[in-house]
């Protein structure tokens, strides 16, 4: 019997999602930054002595969560059958064909994990490793909880509600094009003060594309060490991402419950016996 495994990680996103799907990405550019960080989807595929194959896969992380679990699971897939060179293309065309209508960040965070300011251009991905300092990288995981609202989403379906309103929305996804610029600038200098700063305007502007999108956290507004924060992926629920200066303080503070997690600086990881 002959067994192929893949392992790829999910991801926070800090700034610029929604820029990264059609048809904004495909008429002005989008720009992301993104983590991949340690909770993973997994794929196996096993082909047996008769030549007879099957896969199995799923996910460390539910469905829905907001960390890109889908593109994550895709990109596993993808590269257990098929190798990992380009598997991050493969997973989203495969999502497209299922009709999620999303853009690309998840898989190319899956992929090749670390930082990433990726920058979408028509069809193409531009990818930019952000290679902060340490004490950067350090303090973004002591200060950044992560924590699941536990209420569950379609991002596809999300996507298509705003979508639908293109025109109007236009000028609140250019804010959130260039929170994703700014948030790349101070990830890359270790500004801590405006990286804050933008994924504020982030969260801002996403209020302005839909309130309902921000709505599972605004208890956030009223505790005084949050910094920042913003709903992972397109928001409306799943995990909340939370900037605080007194992490522990705020651990205790909000109803959620609090994953704990890390860089991953792998990606996608392929093994096989």
């Amino acid at each position: 019997m002959y067994m192929v495994t893949a392992k790829a990680p999910v991801r926070i996103d800090l700034a610029g999602g929604w820029s990264d799907a059609a048809p904004f990405c495909e008429q002005v550019g989008g720009d992301v930054v993104n983590v991949a960080i340690n909770h993973y989807a997994h794929a196996e595929m096993t082909t047996d002595e008769d030549g007879k194959i099957s896969v199995n896969y799923g996910c460390d992380i539910p469905v829905g969560s907001g960390l890109g679990t889908s593109g994550a699971i895709n990109v596993a897939l993808m590269a257990a059958i098929k190798g990992a060179e380009n598997s991050e293309e493969l997973a989203f065309k495969f999502e497209q064909v299922l009709g999620n209508h999303g853009g690309r960040q998840d898989q190319w965070a899956a992929r090749y994990g670390g930082i990433q300011h990726l920058k979408f251009i028509g069809q193409d991905v531009e990818r930019v490793h952000l290679v902060p300092p340490p004490s950067f990288n350090r303090w973004l995981e002591k200060h950044l909880i992560l924590a699941d609202t536990g209420v569950r989403h379609s991002s596809g379906d999300l996507h298509d509600s705003v979508w639908a309103r293109y025109e109007e929305v236009l000028p609140h996804l250019m804010d959130i094009r260039q929170s994703g610029r700014d948030m790349a600038s101070h990830v890359q200098r270790d500004d801590r003060y405006n990286l804050c700063k933008a994924m504020n305007s982030y969260t801002a502007a996403v209020g302005r594309l839909d309130p309902a999108l921000n709505e599972p956290y605004l208890i956030l507004e009223e505790m005084s060490d949050v910094l920042a924060w913003k709903g992972m992926g397109a928001a409306a629920g799943g995990y909340v991402g939370i900037i605080s200066r007194n992490p522990e303080t705020t651990k205790e503070a909000i109803p959620w419950n609090v994953l704990e997690w890390q860089i991953d600086y792998d990606g996608l990881v392929l093994s096989d016996e």
